[in-house]
């Protein structure tokens, strides 16, 4: 009874669907030969082509900063600071930089915190600041938290041109145990 109704329906969707993949595939392709750099920030599994591309094109030259921790604060991801004599209280993200580039780097935070996300020193540090359950503001700061870590990881990974190793802290620390 339904299956009339519906079918139209399906067929939009796939035909949809369709156009994503084919527009992916040229922004993939266009990225791949006017930003080669690209392919190297889209090694952690959850930075694909419109991260990538954000992020190249918002920090422009990666030499622009002395250390990659000073990424997290351009894209203003870093907590406030308010220091009134003895009380340091914490205080939420400064927002500092473009809201595309920090709206883009919490997805792919939130991705890589989710059901579908790749096993990672990234996802596992995250999980552990999220470790009481289901506390939404506990949530909200991990994601952030790996958001800040990511836009320096991804930092990183651009000036040194290095492979991504998903796991690379956990085979340092079983090695030194």
């Amino acid at each position: 009874m339904l299956k009339p109704a519906l079918e139209p329906l399906i067929e939009v969707i796939a035909g949809l669907t369709q156009q994503i993949i084919t527009a992916t595939r040229q922004l993939e392709k266009l990225a791949d030969e006017r930003y080669p750099e690209t392919r190297i920030l889209r090694q952690p599994k959850g930075v694909g082509v419109i991260t990538s591309l954000g992020y190249v094109l918002t920090l422009e030259e990666p030499q622009r900063f002395g250390r990659s921790r000073s990424v997290g604060a351009f894209v203003g991801l870093t907590a406030r600071q308010y220091d009134s004599g003895e009380s340091q209280p914490q205080l939420r993200i400064t927002k500092a930089g473009d809201p595309f580039l920090r709206r883009l780097l919490v997805q792919s935070a939130q991705y890589m915190l989710g059901p579908f996300g790749e096993d990672s020193d990234l996802r596992r540090w995250g999980l552990k600041l999220m470790r009481d359950g289901n506390n939404k503001i506990l949530k909200k700061k991990a994601v952030v938290a790996v958001a800040r870590k990511l836009a320096v990881l991804l930092h990183h990974l651009w000036l040194t041109g290095e492979v991504y190793e998903p796991l690379r802290q956990a085979a340092l620390e079983e090695e030194a145990a």
